[in-house]
């Protein structure tokens, strides 16, 4: 009988077959059917066994599953509050936890089971899909937002924690879904490109393969890469939007409107007024706070490595410098390169445009990219030149190094990067990553949000 087998028990069955399924696809008898006589006595659907059952399917059916997926596996934070009163409950309480404990098992198993076996051979849109969808309630298990850790849009991604850890491995095994995809055959069909959902993995095999579409595949992938980049931009706009470019200019005169009004102060330079008889106070003049912002026009050069290394750095940049393009006062230029170097800044405005000019792959070659650059550099002082590479230059390194040391000396802001997304590992050659320490500059590496306070300070 089942109720005789302890719970630690029942837990160890449900996460053996978990480990079994993962490291070896075949069914074990005993396992499978030691752990359906556990989920179905718990009261969970036997479904959560079945590797082929999307996790959107068993919320859709038992909606009530959906609360207790929500931060399943983030670390809960004990204290010690109990008294002494309580030490006749503890039996009762452990008891519940251990219950707890095996429920908690048959979720967790569901979820990883659907997100890390992946089988092998070809993909199809549907398939990507399903596993995308249970991507997403993975992160939501971590305690994340869906595709957060996938695509490093969220400031959780950047903090500790499970979910930093898990997020490249999540990166890895989308690209090689992606990877796996007839993608060309499902672009061809306007029903299947409908299913696919935009992401970094499936954008950067849409920009490699863009020369090789034409008709109605063309025109799908240019729709998935515009949500795509419609998507980033909005979460990048808010970050950037956050803080207030400019500090006050006090040389302005306040606008004398109702929302500026100055109430504190208004007070206080008119106490003299009181009428203690009357208790009324008397306002002979109104303060206003003042709005008007000092702004210098600043000038932003982008410079992005487009070789195939950098795909998701060149997505995001490209998103980044339009955004920041639209503030008032900031002059944005923006160059690509790989051995040649290419200048996007009359399409600075248009992401979408750009990432359809760029051409990944290939080698570097920074200094042709700095001979291009240094020309718009018009005020030093007020311009910043954010250079995005992992810096392995082929045997230049010297040249691009010495170009930068004197841009940097004549007053320019330099920013170097070498990752800007936080869903996959970023190298960067250390010969320029300790020569950048010595100068003063530091290479940035890791989640968007560090470029954008780099680039806000700036501004500010």
């Amino acid at each position: 009988m089942l109720e005789a087998v302890p719970d630690d028990n029942r837990r160890q069955v449900l996460y053996w077959r978990l480990l079994a399924r993962l490291f070896d696809p075949e069914e074990q008898p005993g396992l499978e059917s030691a752990s359906l006589a556990v989920v179905e006595d718990i009261g969970l659907p036997p479904a959560l066994l079945d590797p082929q059952t999307a996790v959107d399917s068993i919320v859709q059916r038992h909606p009530e599953l959906a609360a207790e997926l929500e931060g399943l596996m983030v670390p809960e934070t004990k204290t010690d509050t109990d008294s002494p009163a309580d030490d006749d409950d503890d039996d009762d309480g452990d008891a519940r936890d251990r219950a707890a404990e095996v429920r908690r098992a048959a979720l967790v198993s569901k979820v990883l089971l659907n997100v890390f076996a992946t089988g092998s051979g070809a993909v199809g849109a549907g398939q990507l899909a399903r596993w995308q969808s249970d991507a997403g309630w993975l992160e939501r298990a971590l305690g994340c937002r869906p595709g957060e850790l996938r695509g490093g849009r969220g400031p959780t991604a950047d903090a500790g924690g499970p979910g930093p850890a898990i997020g490249p491995e999540l990166g890895a095994i989308e690209a090689d879904l992606v990877r796996r995809m007839h993608l060309r055959e499902v672009l061809a069909d306007p029903e299947l490109a409908a299913r696919l959902t935009p992401s970094m993995s499936l954008i950067e095999q849409l920009l490699r393969d863009k020369n090789n579409l034409s008709g109605v595949a063309l025109a799908n992938a240019k729709a998935l890469i515009r949500r795509f980049v419609d998507e980033v931009a909005e979460v990048l706009r808010t970050q950037v939007e956050k803080a207030t470019v400019g500090a006050i200019d006090r040389s302005i005169p306040p606008k004398r409107v109702y929302r500026n009004l100055d109430l504190d102060r208004t007070i206080w330079k008119n106490l003299t007024n009181y009428s203690p008889e009357e208790e009324r106070l008397y306002v002979d003049r109104l303060y206003y706070r003042h709005t008007a912002r000092r702004t210098t026009p600043q000038r932003l050069i982008v410079v992005v490595d487009q070789s195939g290394s950098m795909v998701d750095s060149m997505v995001n940049c490209t998103i980044l410098a339009s955004i920041f393009a639209g503030l008032p006062k900031v002059d944005v230029h923006l160059i690509a390169y790989d051995t040649r170097a290419i200048d996007l800044t009359p399409w600075v405005n248009e992401p979408f445009e750009v990432l359809l000019r760029t051409k990944l792959g290939g080698g570097n070659d920074g200094p042709v990219a700095m001979a291009m650059a240094r020309p718009k550099i018009a005020e030093p002082k007020n311009t910043a030149m954010v250079w995005i590479s992992d810096f392995y230059e082929f045997g230049r390194s010297q040249p691009l190094f010495e170009g930068i040391e004197e841009v940097h000396r004549s007053g320019v802001k330099f920013i170097p990067v070498g990752s800007v997304t936080s869903s996959g590992r970023q190298e960067v050659n250390p010969w320029f990553r300790e020569r950048f320490k010595t100068l003063g500059t530091p290479v940035i590496s890791g989640h968007i949000n560090k470029l954008v306070h780099e680039l806000k300070t700036f501004l500010t």
